[in-house]
């Protein structure tokens, strides 16, 4: 039996893998992954067009240097279709089976996809996974001169930026008044809109695919807003859903996410969860640093020492390179006041409680990069 079983690849899977073999060297860990099991760094999916990195190149480690380096059993391209918690048992497709003694959900999460009217719904391309960015970069020819992107969040910008660097031009369609509208004040959007609209990207806002069809060349794109116009691809980057089919099958609790303790623990004793399928205290976080932060508590958790994860004060940085966007802390909430600041080529926001206290901030420009370590010092005090 294996000691501690691990479904899932990812930043999350492997980091846990590492955290376990620095506290036990020898106990046997095994991992199960439903792809190649390469380590690679998912958030460089949406910067490396500019980067000149194609699917192969992002990869940091393969699957059997990994195996090799954290002494653990690796099952690529396996999937685990069934949780047998009375067995204690992952059940793979071809019926074989892992005993646990402890089993750790690391399966991530999924692109949200809306189908559209018109016959082209399909062709559409979301970039999750290595594989997508391959299946994304042999479309991407060089006849591509115009690509469309559905949704105008993180992962969009992201998208808008690194193809605009490349001098293709960029349609962005969302819903919101302002791009990151659910991440950043208005005001701040606005000033990363325009900033990439200098750039070639032009902005469809408040409105969103009413029909998407094949034409002659590309696609035609009927906005909602009766607009229309053609792209040669189209790429949804509407937003993440957790991945729970498997934990539900199983009758873990869910909500968003699979939801676990501040051990990481499900309802079931011997089950954690763990990175963008964990929802802890009725939040999924899909970062890098919560991730980071969660993997290294549990591991002490499963090796003896109960550890409650605690998170520091953690930026969310948008890797919008041609106007950086770095955001802390709370932006919003009662008694939660903005003020804006102009800087050079941008805008910073800082929001202040009612003792006068900094309780979050939002850079965006030039000088994000400059100011980003002095407030979040500020805001670390101010949390003190």
């Amino acid at each position: 039996m294996s000691t501690l079983t691990i479904v899932g690849s990812g930043l999350a899977g492997y980091t846990l893998a590492r955290e376990f073999r620095k506290i036990d060297k020898e106990t046997s860990v095994t991992l199960i992954s439903q792809d190649s099991a390469d380590f690679y760094s998912k958030p460089m999916l949406s910067t490396a067009l500019a980067q000149g990195k194609d699917a192969q190149s992002l990869v940091m480690t393969p699957a059997e240097k990994m195996s090799s380096q954290l002494n653990i059993k690796l099952h690529a391209n396996t999937q685990v279709m069934e949780i047998n918690r009375q067995n204690r048992q992952c059940v793979f497709t071809d019926g074989k089976a892992v005993d646990y003694e402890k089993l750790v959900l690391a399966v991530g999460a999924e692109p949200i996809r809306i189908p559209f009217e018109g016959n082209a719904s399909d062709d559409m391309l979301s970039i999750n996974h290595l594989d997508d960015y391959a299946l994304f970069r042999k479309k991407l020819t060089d006849k591509v001169k115009r690509v469309a992107i559905v949704g105008a969040g993180l992962i969009g910008c992201e998208f808008a930026n690194d193809l605009a660097s490349q001098g293709i031009k960029v349609d962005v369609i969302g819903l919101g008044e302002t791009p990151l509208d659910t991440l950043i004040p208005a005001e701040a959007g606005k000033n990363l809109q325009a900033a990439l609209e200098q750039q070639g990207v032009v902005w469809h806002l408040e409105t969103t695919i009413d029909q998407l069809d094949r034409a002659e060349k590309g696609y035609k794109i009927t906005l909602k807003n009766g607009d229309s116009f053609t792209a040669d691809l189209v790429l949804s980057a509407i937003g993440l859903r957790s991945n729970i089919a498997l934990a539900k099958a199983a009758e873990l609790t869910c909500n968003r996410g699979i939801v676990v303790n501040d051990l990481m623990q499900t309802n079931d004793e011997f089950i954690y969860a763990l990175g963008d399928c964990a929802e802890i205290n009725g939040q999924v976080l899909p970062y890098v640093m919560p991730i980071m932060h969660s993997a290294r508590a549990l591991a002490k958790t499963i090796t003896g020492e109960p550890t409650s994860v605690s998170y520091p004060i953690m930026p969310v940085i948008v890797k919008t390179s041609q106007h950086p966007v770095v955001l802390a802390g709370s932006l919003t909430g009662e008694g939660i006041n903005t003020k804006t600041i102009a800087i050079e080529q941008g805008v910073k926001l800082e929001a202040i409680d009612l003792d006068g206290k900094l309780v979050g901030f939002c850079l965006v420009g030039e000088a994000a990069n400059k100011e980003k370590q002095a407030l979040l010092a500020k805001l670390s005090k101010s949390a003190a």
